[in-house]
């Protein structure tokens, strides 16, 4: 633990602690503490320590009404001691540890491998030149160009892995760097609104300091944490942080505490900042989840061996040096459990220092415990069965990585059997020759001599391997998907990880959130119900009754909160913004429609001024507002859920605006004729109303049954959350393209239905499901209450609204269909969130969507690609886009393989037949590693048409090269040949040139030679274009214009190519050519164009012996070998042994986490909140194990504590979840 000082954020808050402690009356420490208590414990506490509320206001210096002061001075001394509000993001990789990963690449091991042995040989100068006696056959003409440009060859190949590493690191770097950038923004433009010097003003989220005043309301995400002053019936959803559905009730004498990061549901109040920063509930998390990347990476670096999500340590002698990961559900990353490790991290801060390290072992459990119900019921047993590496979210290939693998270890396998045939030929060629033909005799003097025959060998079969390995095969994939990057930032996806880009052109099934996704979350009001009129659209103020009309005004004005507000648009042209809560802008929206101000009403009556408030709340689903009138007596206005609001209604305003009687069965008509159809077109309806009252006797106004009844109803309306214009469009795209499209929303049944019908997401007279999450839930889970994939899988193929569902029923859904067997091709499935609940879901899922501006941040860290503008049809960009990803690459592998094939086999027959390539090192180079890198970059580049979305996905069975690409790669192979060979052999005779066959030594280039490499590169230009089209289409320019990068790259080369032949000499071996010949070159090159249409005119299916590369089978989906290349194959016995020792660590670690629960109740260190906020989640079948590894906590002192598990359980009944 030596590096914990350096930890500056550590020692600086010690120091300030000890020097500061007198200035306020109590520390950071005692803060800390007081806020991991809950309920009345905390009450308690208070009392006892400061004496009521008052009391832990003077000790922080700060008045309950006026607030802090606000000088620069005090707010400076504040952050030092008690922190700043701000959470220090994850330290971003380094540029050297991005070239690390890159480098990982086993194409790229391949090569560097290659191009060593290709470095060292040619610096290998034998000895023994010249002795006569021991015969020169068979040694080929090799000239003194060649020899001095030996190291060329490996030194290129480097170069070009040097490049490639580069340009990866590179393009990971500035990604992260845009993504930061993003967040900054994001954060920056937050604000809270808070009390200083009397003054309610509004700051940035990161200018709170302990000891503020905060004013909460409906709707705020609370930015720190607090003790509630005062207020009225404010309630809390604290189910980001304890997953717990139900809202928490607040107030003064029961519940006091605020927790960062939980969602004001109801009520407004007053809070007092204790806690800020890393030092806030949210803070402690997201620092134990910063800390978790970074164990991860060392874990790794450790050679840890994973199976079944369990980490187990390789060298058990020292096991606490690498804890089991804790599972992989944590909210916002691989949560580590080792808290000693994210001390070393300097990102725990946790003030006592002394007894940390004790601490740290004992949070261990309660910290994965934390983390454990935002994994949701996955049932813990179930795990074991679950043999999909999910733990690691990012180390599964993705599927374009894993053939193209699998790719590059089949080609550089065909290499090595041509350049060790190549090398066995030439031996056996020279033996023969000189032993066998010449009866030479093998002297003694005459062995360096043959050793330096046998190196030259080595080095044309080193060649060989060299030309078949496809180098620009890593710049292809990274270049592509760099510059799909990019541009998706403008089509609003910033992609976080790369291979999300390429996985979404596989994605077969999204599910997708219905408010703010599918809708623009907007809310407006399209019908009405006034004056005994149902209109279908706003009225004109004229034809509504001018007293109807000032009522519907006050009552919409003064019951809604005093926040709720319609400003202006940003830009011109843009929608008026609606701040607060949606559905009140939508009435107030309404208010302006009918060309009225609700302002003017505002200030008349402000917000003081109101004599009694009911807020609304999810029981009563209305909200009412009384007000007293000039004449003494009392007015409330009531708005809510019509159904529940016109129940309470004995009157309701006609055309004239008078009054008129309303009885049951008037009720009854009005809910058919008026509110369910509204609710039918997906609309929500809202009724609006008002009461008099006497001013004596005053009425009871805590009696609310009596309060809220005998209404006078004014107006009905139905609210609407608009779809987006687009999205139907979308979602058409979608399904056109095989992508099935799920709406999963917390709404209600109808409404989502109606939406669902209106995006196109269900068609009447289809055969589909829609499912509340309630029946989900029963269906799917058997009588022990345990979820069963055979039931889901009954379930999903069907399902196409899950309606009121948890954040729980989506994780179910989304691991369900992942894990199917139903269907051959395993489903790849998108999910869109942007709760902090949706987290879970999001990391599960192959392609996480967050939304950017509605997104909370641990939504944003769970996902893989952010939409900018929270847009569904964005999703359908990413599709295009990821598809197109792959088109690209297969586009270069055709036209890369034909090029290896041919240079390949004219490198092998030239060297076993003239004993000479015709095609030198260095022009191989040329072709192999600048055409091949320029065309990368041209096809790599080439747009996304929308033709793209008119097939299916190809699943992770379709190999990389389709029969269809292997006949064109054949077929152009085939041609080239040919014309090379022609060339070679009867070049001669048909251009009238002498003849560079067995030319002797040391003799200028050929020009013979010369017109093979320039016929060789002609064709390979044309065959660019070639590549174009990968499914056999006949017009390969089509959209060649829409690729500047294209033409300019085809242009460039055969420019360059001009000034190699003309004016390379020497080193190229390279003879300028007259005009003729070189149109004869250009003739043949034009050829190939000519020969595509005759390829493409073969049935493919009529060639049946083509075979596939490149394809993924289901057993190697993620074979364990690929997830740990550093650990050897292990056999069936070892693994059986494994599997026991699994087993027994498994034991281990439940007596652990007993113990450790035990501890941590008695010892109540920092985790002791997050045990009590353990949340029935947790219980659902829900194992608490593999938390910390097994030499944490010595068993022996803990067992001999007196307190037992089973009363530690029992004084928390509702923590079954501990096994």
């Amino acid at each position: 633990m030596g590096d914990m000082t350096n930890s500056d954020f550590y020692s600086k808050n010690q120091r300030n602690e000890a020097n500061h402690a007198g200035e306020f009356g109590c520390t950071l420490q005692e803060l800390r503490s007081l806020m991991e208590l809950r309920g009345t414990e905390a009450v308690v506490k208070i009392k006892e320590t400061y004496g009521e509320t008052e009391g832990l206001c003077r000790h922080l210096k700060t008045s309950p009404t006026e607030g802090l002061a606000g000088t620069a001075a005090d707010l400076e001394k504040r952050k030092l001691i008690f922190g700043k509000n701000f959470i220090p993001p994850k330290k971003p990789k380094t540029f050297i540890q991005l070239v690390w990963e890159a480098l990982q690449d086993v194409t790229l091991i391949i090569l560097e491998i290659a191009a060593i042995i290709s470095l060292g040989l040619s610096f290998y100068q034998p000895p023994g030149e010249g002795n006569e006696g021991c015969g020169t056959a068979a040694g080929g003409a090799e000239d003194e160009g060649e020899a001095e440009a030996g190291w060329i060859e490996g030194a290129a190949i480097l170069l070009s892995v040097i490049c490639v590493v580069l340009v990866t690191a590179f393009n990971d770097w500035s990604k992260e760097k845009q993504f930061r950038g993003l967040q900054s923004r994001i954060e920056q433009e937050q604000k809270f609104t808070v009390v200083r010097g009397g003054q309610v003003i509004q700051i940035p989220v990161a200018e709170i300091v302990v000891g503020d005043i905060a004013q909460v309301k409906y709707g705020d995400l609370l930015p720190a944490d607090g003790i509630f002053i005062q207020g009225n019936d404010l309630k809390i959803d604290e189910s980001s942080l304890t997953g717990e559905s139900d809202q928490v009730r607040k107030s003064v004498d029961k519940d006091p505490m605020l927790l960062s990061g939980t969602h004001v549901m109801e009520g407004s109040g007053r809070m007092l900042v204790t806690a800020v920063g890393v030092n806030s509930q949210t803070g402690i998390i997201f620092t134990l989840l910063g800390a978790g990347g970074e164990e991860e990476e060392k874990k790794d670096k450790k050679g840890v061996k994973q199976e079944d999500g369990h980490q187990l340590p390789v060298d058990s002698s020292h096991p606490s040096s690498h804890p089991p990961a804790a599972t992989d559900g944590a909210a916002g990353a691989n949560a580590t459990d080792n808290a000693n490790a994210s001390l070393v991290n300097g990102k725990m801060q946790d003030g006592n220092m002394e007894n940390s390290q004790n601490k740290a072992k004992q949070q261990d459990g309660a910290a994965a415990m934390e983390m454990q119900p935002l994994k949701s019921a996955e049932g813990g047993e179930g795990d074991d069965k679950d043999k999909k590496k999910s733990n690691m979210h990012k180390k599964e290939k993705s599927v374009l990585q894993g053939k193209l693998t699998k790719l590059a270890v089949q080609i550089g396998k065909a290499g090595l059997v041509m350049s060790a045939i190549t090398v066995i030929i030439l031996v056996l060629y020279f033996a023969i020759d000189t032993f066998v033909v010449n009866k030479k005799q093998w002297l003694p003097e005459c062995t360096p001599v043959y050793v330096q025959y046998f190196v030259k060998f080595f080095i044309i079969g080193v060649t060989v391997l060299v030309v078949a390995v496809p180098e620009g095969l890593p710049l292809a994939v990274t270049i592509s998907l760099a510059y799909s990057v990019k541009k998706m930032m403008k089509d609003n996806n910033l992609v976080r990880h790369l291979d999300a880009c390429e996985t979404m052109g596989n994605a077969t099934a999204i599910c997708s959130d219905k408010t703010g996704t599918l809708t623009t979350n907007r809310m407006t009001v399209v019908q009405a119900y006034v004056g005994d009129v149902h209109y279908k659209e706003i009225p004109d103020p004229d034809s509504v009754p001018a007293k109807t009309l000032e009522l519907l005004v006050n009552a919409i004005a003064i019951n809604s909160a005093y926040t709720t507000k319609i400003l202006p648009p940003e830009k011109e042209g843009g929608l008026p913004r609606q701040v607060g809560n949606k559905t009140e802008c939508g009435l107030l929206g309404f208010v302006l429609d009918l060309k009225q101000d609700y302002e003017p009403v505002r200030s008349l009556i402000p917000e003081e001024k109101l004599y009694k408030v009911y807020t609304f709340n999810s029981v009563r689903k209305s909200m009412s507002t009384v007000i007293k009138m000039p004449d003494g007596s009392f007015r409330m206005y009531s708005k809510g859920a019509s159904e529940i609001v016109l129940k309470k209604c004995s009157r309701i305003l006609n055309a004239a605006g008078e009054p008129r009687v309303f009885r049951p069965r008037d009720r009854d008509e009005m809910v058919k004729k008026v509110i369910e159809p509204m609710a039918c077109d997906g609309l929500r309806t809202i009724c609006v109303a008002f009461r008099d009252f006497n001013s004596s006797p005053e009425p009871d106004w805590d009696n609310e049954n009596d309060i809220l009844s005998d209404l006078t109803c004014i107006c009905v309306v139905g609210i609407e959350d608009p779809v987006r214009p687009e999205v139907p469009e979308a979602i058409r795209k979608c399904q056109r393209a095989g992508i099935t499209v799920r709406m999963v929303t917390g709404d209600n049944i109808n409404t989502a239905r109606a939406i669902a019908i209106k995006c196109g997401i269900i068609h009447p007279g289809e055969d589909f499901l829609c499912l509340e999450g309630k029946e989900f839930n029963r269906r799917i889970r058997n009588e022990k209450g345990e979820i069963e994939q055979e039931r889901i899988d009954k379930i999903w193929p069907k399902l196409r609204v899950l309606a009121r569902s948890s954040p729980t029923d989506k994780h179910t859904l989304v691991k369900g269909i992942i894990d199917s067997t139903q269907v051959e091709q395993r489903q790849v499935v998108a999910v869109t969130g942007d709760g902090t609940n949706d987290g879970p879901a999001l990391k599960k899922a192959d392609v996480g969507f967050a939304m950017g501006i509605a997104g909370t941040d641990v939504a944003k860290e769970a996902s893989d690609i952010i939409l900018t503008d929270d847009n569904f049809s964005s999703i359908v960009k990413a599709v295009m886009w990821g598809r197109n990803v792959y088109d690209s690459i297969s586009k270069f592998l055709q036209f890369q393989l034909t090029v290896n094939i041919v240079a390949v086999i004219v490198a092998f027959t030239g060297a076993c037949i003239t004993q000479d390539s015709p095609l030198k090192a260095v022009q191989m180079l040329w072709v192999n590693l600048i055409m091949d890198t320029f065309a990368s970059l041209a096809l790599a580049t080439e747009p996304p048409t929308e033709a793209l979305l008119l097939r299916k996905p190809y699943g992770r069975n379709k190999p990389l090269i389709s029969r269809t690409m292997m006949k064109n790669i054949l077929g152009h192979a085939v041609y080239q040949l040919t014309l090379i060979f022609t060339l070679l052999f009867v070049g001669e005779k048909m251009f009238k040139i002498d003849s560079g066959r067995n030319a002797p030594l040391h003799s200028p280039p050929s020009e013979h030679y010369t017109i093979i490499f320039n016929t060789f590169v002609m064709m390979q230009l044309f065959n660019e274009i070639n590549a174009r089209k990968i499914h056999g289409e006949r017009n390969v320019f089509d959209g060649i214009f829409r690729n500047p990068i294209f033409c300019t790259i085809v242009l460039g080369t055969f420019a360059i190519q001009i000034v190699i032949v003309q004016f390379g000499g020497k080193p190229f071996s390279c003879s300028p050519l007259q005009l003729d010949q070189w149109m004869w070159c250009v003739f043949i090159g034009l050829g190939e164009l000519v020969w595509g249409q005759v390829i493409a005119t073969i049935p493919t299916s009529r060639l049946k012996f083509l075979k596939e590369a490149g394809r993924l089978t289901e057993k190697e989906e993620a074979p364990e070998e690929e997830l740990n290349e550093d650990v050897e194959e292990i056999d069936h016995a070892e693994r059986e042994l494994r599997r026991g020792q699994i087993l027994w660590f498994r034991g281990l670690n439940r007596i652990q986490t007993q113990i450790e629960v035990v501890n941590t109740f008695k010892s109540g260190t920092s985790f002791q909140g997050a045990l009590r906020r353990q949340s029935s989640v947790t219980s659902q079948t829900q194992d608490v194990t593999n938390i910390s590894s097994p030499s944490h906590v010595s068993l022996s002192n803990a067992l001999s504590s007196p307190t037992s598990t089973s009363a530690a359980a029992a004084g928390h009944p509702r923590r079954e979840g501990i096994p």
